[in-house]
């Protein structure tokens, strides 16, 4: 079994796959209908939903409600860095990745707890 601490991470990235692909996938079929990448899109975020809350049930009797956001926004971003790399071809510049150092620094205090 997985690790009741490790098991939200799991399920948030993978829910995030899911919502990534729903969100930005159908940008590299602008030929489609709009109202048809909408429909799709609604079916990938199905399962989105279906990993993301049970990830926050679970997930809330190891981490708080913020500590949950703040980790589903890391691994949201860290995703969608991926995905748009290998999928869309774009390229992740020095100030993306200031961006999500900055991101990572707020984090940290997130986790840190009180000062």
């Amino acid at each position: 079994m997985i690790p009741p601490s490790v098991l939200p991470i799991v399920l948030l990235t993978m829910s995030n796959v899911f919502m990534t692909f729903a969100w930005y996938g159908h940008l590299k079929f602008t030929n489609k209908p709009l109202w048809l990448v909408v429909i799709v899109s609604w079916g990938i975020a199905f399962f989105e939903y279906c990993l993301a809350v049970p990830a926050n049930r679970y997930g809330v009797s190891v981490y708080s409600p913020a500590e949950l956001k703040t980790m589903q926004e890391v691994i949201t971003l860290s995703v969608f860095a991926v995905f748009s790399v290998f999928y869309l071809g774009e390229a992740l510049t020095i100030n993306h990745g200031i961006g999500f150092a900055l991101i990572a620094c707020g984090a940290f205090f997130i986790f840190k707890g009180p000062l």
